[in-house]
């Protein structure tokens, strides 16, 4: 998959969780759940869903590397591989 297909599939997945969520207004850098209020479940979800939907394991461990729109989109795109 392109990273445009990645950030599509990124987009889409948490539109699902909030979907109030407009990505154009998303500030990329910021902390999802901080920026969006997205409590630990809704951020599980949306790894779970990602990582389901793109074949990608996504351990608890690297949650940390996946906070922002922009770390979460290299997260994915680093192992779409």
């Amino acid at each position: 998959m392109t990273r445009e297909e990645i950030e599509a599939v990124l987009g889409a997945e948490l539109h699902q969780i909030a979907p109030d969520i407009e990505i154009d207004d998303i500030d990329r850098q910021e902390d999802l759940r901080d920026e969006f209020d997205i409590d630990s479940m809704d951020f599980q979800n949306l790894v779970g869903a990602l990582s389901k939907r793109l074949g990608i394991p996504m351990p608890e461990a690297d949650y940390g590397e996946m906070g922002s729109f922009d770390a979460m989109l290299d997260y994915l795109t680093a192992h779409a591989g």
